[in-house]
């Protein structure tokens, strides 16, 4: 029996997604089109639609589609915006902020990672997201975004992705110690950075974002 991913999607979105709050029309039109079983690997296909995450090696996992939802609603990108997004991981919120924003920049550490997700953005006809190979801890840039996406939580913020916000952007990003993490939204302003708290949540760490290891006698 093939499983009706139409169907699938559909009941994704009216039962998981939209019942934890998600309400902005364009996020959720953006989720209820975008073919997330294309993003998700192979093996795991099945499971494209179900309120778990998805891993994808590297100790890597894609979010549930709730906490996708309450991501892309929280960050909320315009469409005359740039969007940076940092962890491309398997392509789709990739996919989904560039159905809504002017232009993505994805950054991905791992290259069969991110080489995928470039297969699958334009098997899509996603043309205005490009993804680079770069650790974000270590990535050379100048360019500043109107909204950046971290996709792995973070145990204190780097203050260089502040940096690379335009001055009234935004930044969504997971910061703490798991189990128990925020979801923040960080708006840049000209004396500074104000932080937002939205919800409680858990997502694996950036590569190399994890908290240090406490030293025990």
């Amino acid at each position: 029996m093939t499983l009706d991913y139409v169907k699938a999607r559909e009941n994704m979105v009216e039962q998981q997604v939209r019942p934890w709050d998600v309400l902005d029309a364009r996020v959720l039109d953006t989720i209820a089109t975008l073919p997330r079983e294309a993003f998700v690997p192979e093996a795991l296909r099945a499971l494209a639609y179900a309120d778990t995450a998805l891993p994808l090696g590297h100790g890597e996992a894609m979010m549930k589609p709730v906490l996708e939802g309450r991501t892309l609603q929280s960050l909320l990108p315009q469409a005359s915006d740039s969007v940076l997004e940092i962890g491309s991981g398997s392509g789709y919120l990739t996919a989904c902020l560039a159905m809504l924003a002017r232009e993505v920049v994805s950054i991905e550490c791992h290259a069969d990672l991110a080489e995928a997700a470039r297969a699958r953005l334009a098997t899509q006809g996603i043309g205005n997201a490009r993804i680079e190979i770069a650790d974000a801890l270590a990535w050379d840039n100048d360019q500043q975004f109107d909204a950046i996406c971290v996709t792995g939580a973070v145990a204190a913020l780097p203050s260089r992705f502040i940096e690379w916000l335009k001055p009234g952007g935004r930044l969504f990003v997971v910061q703490g110690h798991s189990p128990a993490m925020q979801a923040t939204l960080v708006h840049r302003e000209v004396n500074g950075a104000r932080t937002e708290s939205l919800f409680e949540t858990d997502l694996p760490y950036l590569a190399g974002a994890a908290p240090q290891p406490a030293f025990v006698l």
